[in-house]
């Protein structure tokens, strides 16, 4: 089981901004329709990402195994600590979006899901992490350990592409 909830370290770009793609299909969709099983789906694709990273989303396995393989010669490999964090932002609103619709409150979650499309389409079509930066802040505010994340501050890794 410890073998399956893990995250991992580096992540394909490609495959992160793919899955930041098909959020924002999903969240423009809940947004516009408020039909709740759309955002079932979204809670458990950022639960299952956040817990496992592709290995138990749909649309991580789709990312990971169709659409990367295809862009193969436009591999960047990213940490994957950022990754994750950006992926428990995403957990967090979704859910709490969840438990809004369940309490009567759609148009709360409608603007929480809001907040995803948004951080989502800024991944997808920028390759602007919203929840990377704020994760990284959190490291220099040494909210998070260097430890954590040691790739983090190798900027070189960064900017290297395979």
């Amino acid at each position: 089981m410890a073998g399956l909830l893990r995250f991992p370290n580096p992540v394909n770009e490609v495959a992160a901004r793919t899955v930041a793609a098909g959020v924002v299909v999903m969240s423009v969709a809940f947004v516009a329709s408020r039909a709740t099983w759309i955002l079932v789906v979204l809670a458990y694709g950022f639960v299952a990402r956040v817990l496992t990273g592709p290995r138990l989303s749909p649309l991580g396995q789709f990312a990971t195994r169709v659409v990367a393989p295809a862009l193969a010669h436009r591999t960047r490999l990213v940490p994957g600590p950022p990754k994750r964090f950006a992926q428990g932002i995403g957990t967090t609103l979704s859910v709490s979006a969840l438990v809004a619709v369940g309490l009567g409150g759609v148009g709360v979650a409608q603007v929480l899901v809001a907040m995803i499309g948004a951080a989502a389409f800024a991944e997808s079509a920028f390759a602007f992490c919203l929840g990377c930066t704020i994760f990284a802040g959190l490291m220099r505010a040494g909210i998070v350990p260097a430890s954590v994340c040691e790739a983090c501050n190798d900027l070189s890794s960064r900017l290297a592409v395979r």
